[in-house]
């Protein structure tokens, strides 16, 4: 049959927006807002870079490489990071986080200035009423502020991407002067940050649409979406802003970030992927996300979507019996669709059939096959059927060998 007859997509039905031709670019989080994690462990500067590699080959054309103003060390990372996007020629364009004063966006300036490629400033500043309070800040100050910050970024020959925090819970007048200030001063790229992960996909399309209507308009301005997801809504919140026609999305390897995280870059792209827009390799994901599972010391959950261990491995008899027919019919996308919406295939990887306690003889027998042993073997059958039927958990493969090996 034809794949498109064994598939009926209910996604594509009534669809309105046309992912088919939709264009978005990634901006890569992980190595700032990511080790803002209270969890996490600072990877070392080799592991940095490694990510900037992985960040390219996967197709993320924009990295947050870190916030200068921070300190020295920070400034001497993020002085090696650039350095070696511009020395390995990497398809990365570097951006920096600053508050809106002038001594973060300073050392960026000089950075920049010493290796020779341009950082974009992302400097950012909170919005919402809520922050005012809290800070005791008036508009006029937040607005003087802005004004400033962008300012000295543009003499200095800097791309600005003006990030206004908590831009969910903000008001219309209050996004309409800050963004109207920074815009006037020379920002060519604006953020929208779901800060506290507050916003509904209904909300995200909503606050993108008034961006594009009344502030940015027919001026050559681009438009970020930045969410994190204290409500478990990042990554639906990303496709929703793709969606309302922003040009830029950010997440994290494997979410992490603030709390609970930012949207989960991995898991975007997969989606974008599937969806016909982002069209590149996905087999370094698993090494992406590893990567940083390690080195920040954040562990992935083995029910993770995609990536976690029990992604693409059944031990149900059900399950595993479809897999296997459509094994046995010499067809490794049907095996790899019959059970799984995400195509292990485009990882690099297979699906995995166990014994447990749920398990039929079609798992026991694919085993045996599949690891060297005559599936026929009655007695080797009866062996793995009866204890996986006595555990409280799949077998590893370790353990049916041990228990084959008794058996002779």
């Amino acid at each position: 049959m034809e794949e498109r007859d064994l598939i009926y997509d209910w996604n594509a039905v009534d669809r309105p927006f046309d992912w088919g031709n939709a264009r978005v670019d990634l901006n890569d989080e992980t190595l700032r807002d990511g080790l803002q994690s209270p969890s996490v462990k600072d990877p070392s500067l080799e592991v940095k870079k490694r990510l900037l590699h992985l960040m390219a080959e996967l197709g993320i054309v924009a990295a947050d490489i870190g916030l200068p103003g921070a300190g020295p060390r920070v400034v001497e990372q993020v002085r090696a990071l650039a350095t070696e996007i511009r020395d390995a020629r990497l398809p990365i364009a570097p951006n920096c986080a600053a508050r809106t004063v002038l001594q973060d966006i300073e050392p960026i300036v000089r950075i920049s200035q010493d290796v020779g490629i341009p950082l974009e400033v992302a400097t950012f500043i909170g919005s919402s009423p809520i922050r005012q309070y809290a800070e005791d800040w008036t508009l006029d100050r937040i607005v003087r502020a802005t004004a400033e910050a962008v300012t000295y970024a543009v003499q200095h020959g800097l791309p600005v991407m003006y990030v206004t925090e908590d831009t969910t819970r903000a008001r219309p007048e209050t996004l309409k002067a800050l963004y109207g200030a920074a815009i006037d001063c020379g920002a060519g790229r604006v953020c929208l940050a779901d800060t506290v992960g507050h916003a509904t996909p209904d909300g995200v399309r909503a606050l993108v649409r008034f961006v594009k209507r009344e502030i940015v308009r027919d001026r050559d301005v681009k438009i970020d979406w930045h969410g994190h997801r204290d409500r478990g809504m990042g990554l639906v919140n990303c496709l929703a802003a793709i969606e309302a026609g922003v040009d830029r999305v950010h997440g994290t390897a494997l979410g992490v970030g603030e709390r609970v995280g930012n949207a989960e870059m991995d898991l975007l792209i997969v989606n974008l992927k599937l969806l016909g827009v982002h069209r590149h390799d996905l087999r370094k994901l698993g090494e992406y996300c590893r990567l940083v599972a390690e080195a920040v010391g954040v562990p992935i959950p083995v029910n993770y979507p995609v990536l976690g261990e029990d992604a693409f491995r059944t031990g149900t008899g059900v399950h595993a019996a479809a897999i296997i027919k459509a094994r046995r019919k010499g067809d490794d996308w049907l095996a790899n669709r019959v059970y799984s919406s995400v195509p292990a295939e485009e990882l690099g990887l297979t699906q995995r059939i166990d014994i447990s306690p749920v398990s039929g003889l079609s798992n026991v027998k694919y085993w045996l096959e599949t690891h060297g042993y005559d599936p026929d073997d009655e007695a080797a059958c009866k062996a793995l059927f009866d204890a996986a039927k006595r555990t409280d958990r799949a077998l590893s493969d370790d353990e049916c060998h041990r228990l084959l090996r008794s058996t002779n």
